[in-house]
């Protein structure tokens, strides 16, 4: 359902409409793979600067490439949540049904039933994803002919999934939240004939050692990879400090995390 559409001056069909697959922050229902070693208030605090990151990385990308960017949200009824937290340029949709493929579905055809000229879903916990992926996703569906867009993840699973066109087989029969879901999401897309664009593969951050990535990266400056610059994410780098870490810390900031985790 959808509660406000994006800040997108001109014609719909000139933007790619990008959704971020966010949950609202709750302790104890958000973020729960990150417990231990966090608290639940710790990932559910975690969460809310995720989606903060993010939604400011969706903003740059509109400054270089027509997108228009929302919350795909739920549980329902957590409106108020999104609108508090959210620019008002963000739109939002209330998506929340029991398979995640059908969530990920309904998002991508609520974009695309409003008229825009491709969608793509995105995760929620990508929070340093660099800006150019998703200003290169913009482009390679802007093209001509129907294609989709891939981004992996190093779990096995996708972080971005763009489109043209409503194929529902894209999410049948896949084994969500497993090592498969990229590489069973490219078979469908060879099955349907599609013209596959794959994007660099970045990271989640859904336990302990991806929090330590996450620290190296925002606290450090460790770039994640050397092809591409991870995105500054001052709000996720603000929840680490709250768990005590430093910038420049004299240790290992992987040995610091395993400290503070484990405390």
């Amino acid at each position: 359902m959808l509660i406000r559409p994006a800040h997108a001056p001109g014609r719909p069909d000139d933007y790619c409409a990008i959704a971020v697959m966010a949950k609202a922050s709750a302790p104890g229902r958000t973020k729960t793979r990150l417990v231990p070693p966090l608290t639940h208030e710790q990932a559910a605090a975690f969460n809310t600067a995720f989606l903060a990151d993010i939604a400011e990385n969706l903003m740059a990308a509109s400054a270089t490439e027509r997108i228009a960017g929302y919350m795909a949200f739920g549980p329902k009824g957590a409106a108020p949540f999104f609108e508090q937290l959210m620019p008002p340029e963000i739109g939002l949709i209330e998506t929340w049904l029991p398979d995640f493929g059908d969530c990920l579905f309904h998002a991508l055809t609520t974009m695309l039933g409003m008229g825009y000229g491709s969608a793509v879903v995105l995760n929620s916990d990508s929070p340093t994803l660099p800006t150019e992926f998703l200003v290169w996703t913009a482009m390679a569906l802007r093209r001509p002919g129907d294609r989709i867009v891939l981004g992996p993840s190093t779990d096995g699973g996708y972080y971005l999934l763009g489109l043209k066109e409503r194929h529902r087989r894209l999410f049948d029969d896949i084994t969500w939240s497993t090592e498969v879901v990229a590489a069973q999401t490219l078979e469908r897309a060879r099955e349907l004939g599609l013209e596959i664009v794959m994007l660099p593969e970045w990271y989640d951050i859904d336990d302990g050692d991806a929090l330590a990535v996450l620290a190296d990266e925002v606290l450090l400056g460790k770039g994640f990879s050397h092809l591409s610059r991870s995105r500054p994410a001052p709000h996720s780098a603000a929840a680490l400090r709250e768990l005590g870490l430093a910038d420049n810390a004299p240790a290992a900031v992987t040995r610091a995390c395993q400290t503070v985790f484990s405390a």
